[in-house]
């Protein structure tokens, strides 16, 4: 049972790169932390922990972990709560396969993921699989709504030392195009609920027949409730158009989805796209490969690994290989390693895809290793448009310049699982035509919507509650910024049409005097923002849950190069906070780096970044001074560390995570020898930061010479503690100065 005290930070463990990290930076900041009294305890929440946390009877009793994901969970109800959120992988299928192979080879006696479940003990083993694949963990933490911006220091920083972006022609064949009909966006319905209860999602055949899909979906009073579905054989014929068009105007192919959040609906599609992008292929081997439990929506990687168990696998290969050189040319992951776009439903992830191609003068890379001008489809057109109109916009104004433009923060209605982010366990893929209806407890008709077998429809929820802290925090920033507020929604779309009438309600008992409040539609936002962004002006964008998620990759990647450097608060509705430390999109490649050179290039400011304010919520919450001390020190040293260049490298013989975390430590111990105000404190570090001045050499010395050869971590999803602890401190002089500042405290 988790109890915490207001002098408890909770930093969470998570995956790849950042979980590494931690091995290095989490022992400077309990022995930083423990001079002001405060407490840093770590929870579980990798893929790993959720996997072995779910199928405790499986295990021995020494194997056996708590579930930390469950107990953040009642934390975030708590005003006590102060969180530190790293990234963690939110699974496919193939990585979560991935990592129960791993724990059973290390001897975990676990379950088999069933591919189709027959039996009453597979169907509740493959629930318990679901439950943690996906989006799992941010749904559960986020019990509040999302205030991301990109810290002055960080900006200030980038416009002096503005990093690379391409530059872009009048003539570039780059696109986005989406669906213009039958999608989710085109076919949805929404409606306000009056009162709490629970709704029932039923499917209603053709010859009557009713099979209940959803028995209790609960609902709160005044929660905005949708469905929509996504029509397959629409889907279908646009794809193919697609590939046509993309082979015709020779240009690369790609795909941009988010089968890591969208759990249930994004593979799906997925797997639509591979089937549209080879017809020939799975109209004569369809069936043998869905014989052998080869699923498209695992991506080409996973039927291709597949193959080789088939006995006419290479026919079958041979048949995908004419097909892809008859078809366009398929943007690539990995060139080198011949990864394309369609090999795994978790490589290309839109919200850091699309960036990074407008980043790159709108290109992907081709097959030849060389980059190409790119059709990026975009199947569903809920929030397309933000990307057609930012690459629009490159080819007839150019690249941005980080030097001078200014900044597009973000406050994000994401609390209580809002909007489609909430809506894996309420999305389907329908087995047969008929009527999907919507009922409440009486039985009457809410909602409804006709499908076809291989449709995906689903029902989204947004609670009263969510929204009104979500205008109010919107508010509160515009008037802290004095910056003007655009709520990206779009009057047409039913379910933004009752998120308006809320606004507005909202907006009027809010005192608003003087404060610049506007919506607009997501192209016409884009726009705007930025118009004003080339200017050098910012522009809060106010969005829902998966805007939110986008534009805080989008924009920042143009403005510091990552998402990972923004200031990430998530105020919970109960009081306290979560602290989100940036995105995870290129931890696996950081991780393959470590295994092979043994350089971490995993860049920690987010996790500074997050700690500073951590540290100054509990500086408040407990009244403790010397909390506040250690704040706003961490935030001068960082700041230091930014302007010193002493983040990590890219390449062996620089610095890498653990070098930057020495000189933060070095900075830090620095600042806080200089607290005339904190004479204790002061007296505190003036040793250690001496020492750690006079040994920089040495320790920058141990800790280069490590790298340049393998490493083994007795795992990928779940190292070896031991193992890792050693990989990520290699520096015994180091370990020791910190050794003893901890018998110190």
């Amino acid at each position: 049972m988790l109890v915490v005290t207001k002098r408890t930070i909770i930093y969470t463990h998570t995956d790849e790169a950042p979980a590494l990290a931690t091995y290095s930076l989490l022992p400077i900041v309990r022995a930083y932390a423990a001079t002001a009294g405060a407490t840093i305890e770590t929870r579980d929440i990798s893929l790993s922990g959720r996997v072995l946390a779910a199928f405790p009877e499986y295990l021995r009793e020494d194997q056996r972990v708590p579930d930390a994901l469950s107990e953040l969970q009642t934390l975030t109800l708590s005003p006590e709560a102060n969180i530190v959120k790293l990234p963690n992988i939110s699974a496919s299928v193939p990585q979560l396969r991935a990592a129960i192979a791993e724990l059973r080879e290390q001897g975990y006696a676990l379950p088999d993921y069933p591919e189709n479940p027959s039996s009453e003990e597979e169907r509740d083993v493959r629930s318990r699989y679901d439950a943690v694949k996906g989006s799992a963990v941010n749904p559960v933490l986020r019990q509040g709504n999302s205030d991301r911006r990109i810290p002055a220091p960080v900006k200030n920083y980038a416009r002096t030392h503005p990093h690379w972006m391409g530059a872009w022609t009048h003539d570039s064949k780059t696109d986005v195009v989406s669906m213009a009909s039958d999608d989710f966006r085109h076919t949805e319905k929404s409606v306000v609920v009056a009162q709490a209860g629970f709704l029932r999602i039923e499917l209603v055949t053709a010859d009557g027949e009713t099979s209940v899909l959803a028995g209790e979906v609960p609902v709160t009073s005044g929660a905005i409730v949708d469905a929509a579905v996504m029509h397959v054989a629409a889907l279908k014929r646009f794809v193919a158009a697609q590939v046509a068009r993309a082979k015709r105007e020779g240009v690369l192919f790609s795909v941009h989805l988010k089968s890591t959040m969208m759990k249930v609906a994004d593979p799906i599609i997925f797997g639509h796209v591979i089937r549209a992008f080879f017809p020939e292929t799975f109209a004569r081997y369809g069936d043998a490969l869905s014989a052998a439990g080869l699923d498209p929506s695992d991506g080409l990687g996973s039927i291709f690994d597949g193959l080789a168990s088939m006995p006419d696998g290479k026919e079958i290969r041979a048949s995908f290989d004419e097909e892809a050189a008859e078809g366009p040319r398929l943007s690539m992951v990995d060139s080198d390693r011949g990864i394309t776009n369609l090999h795994a439903p978790n490589s290309v992830i839109i919200d850091a895809s699309m960036p990074a191609m407008i980043r790159n003068s709108g290109h992907t890379w081709g097959p030849d290793g060389e980059e190409a001008d790119t059709l990026a489809v975009i199947p569903d057109s809920s929030y397309s448009a933000v990307y057609k109109v930012f690459v629009d916009d490159c080819r007839a104004n150019g690249a941005l310049d980080p030097a001078t433009m200014g900044s597009v923060p973000n406050v994000g209605l994401m609390a209580q699982a809002a909007e489609e982010y909430g809506s894996h366990d309420t999305t389907f893929e329908i087995p047969c035509a008929g009527t999907v209806r919507v009922v409440d407890g009486s039985g009457a008709p809410v909602l409804e919507q006709q499908v076809s077998e291989g449709d995906i429809f689903r029902v989204c929820r947004t609670t009263d509650v969510a929204v009104r802290d979500w205008v109010q925090l919107a508010v509160r920033r515009a008037r802290a910024t004095g910056d003007p507020a655009v709520f990206w929604l779009d009057g047409t779309r039913p379910h933004d049409a009752n998120l308006i009438g809320k606004l507005r309600a909202v907006l009027a008992d809010e005192d608003t005097g003087g404060l610049s409040l506007e919506i607009l539609a997501p192209a016409a936002a884009t726009a705007r923002s930025l118009e004003r962004i080339r200017r050098g002006e910012n522009t809060i964008s106010v969005t829902g849950n998966v805007l939110r998620d986008y534009l805080t990759d989008l924009f920042p990647i143009m403005e510091v190069g990552t998402s990972a450097k923004m200031l990430s608060i998530v105020p919970l509705l109960a009081g306290g906070a979560l602290f989100e430390t940036g995105s995870g999109g290129s931890a696996p490649k950081h991780v393959q780096q470590l295994i092979e050179e043994d350089f971490l290039r995993w860049d920690s400011l987010g996790e500074f970044l997050a700690l500073a304010v951590s540290l100054e919520l509990l500086a408040g919450q407990a009244d403790n001074p010397r909390a506040r001390v250690l704040a706003g020190t961490l935030d001068r040293a960082t700041e230091r560390l930014l302007r010193e260049g002493k983040s990590p490298g890219r390449r062996v013989g620089t610095i890498d995570n653990r070098g930057s975390h020495f000189f933060l430590a070095l900075y830090w111990a620095q600042e806080l020898a200089d607290q005339t105000g904190e004479p204790a404190l002061a007296e505190a570090f003036a040793g250690l930061a001496k020492t750690l001045a006079d040994a920089q050499g040495a320790i920058v010395d141990e800790l280069l010479s490590v790298q340049g050869s393998p490493v083994e971590l007795g795992g990928y999803y779940h190292p070896g503690p031991e193992r890792a602890t050693a990989v990520m401190r290699p520096s015994p002089t180091f370990n020791a100065a910190l050794d003893t500042l901890g018998a110190e405290a």
